[in-house]
């Protein structure tokens, strides 16, 4: 399988068949949870992505053909990993629990 690129938009608002436009509400929150999701389903299938976001990114919008109403969040690049593919060492450094979780008593 070749690698593909997936680009993540997010749809700010739409438009109802009588031309009348609409607000999305919570975008940001829906498209990184979906987003999570994909990512999620991507490596338990066995490969691989790397979010990009590069800057500016509206020319996303003229090269894919999306419409104005909606944004680009970022490019995953997709595929399987190369067979001597490891994880860099810095990536394995995390923090201690203690410092990202807080326990409050119920």
């Amino acid at each position: 399988m070749r690698p593909w690129l997936i680009v993540v938009f997010a749809q700010r608002w739409g438009t109802r068949p009588n031309g009348d436009r609409f607000k999305n509400y919570y975008v940001p929150e829906s498209v990184g949870i979906a987003t999570g999701f994909l990512i999620a389903a991507l490596h338990h299938a066995g490969l691989v992505c790397l979010e990009h976001t590069p800057n500016p990114m509206k020319f996303l919008n003229d090269l894919c053909g999306r419409p104005a109403s909606e944004k680009p969040v970022m490019i995953l690049p997709v595929g399987y990993p190369a067979d001597h593919a490891t994880v860099p060492a810095i990536a394995k450094q995390k923090k201690p629990l203690h410092e990202i979780l807080s326990v409050f008593p119920a």
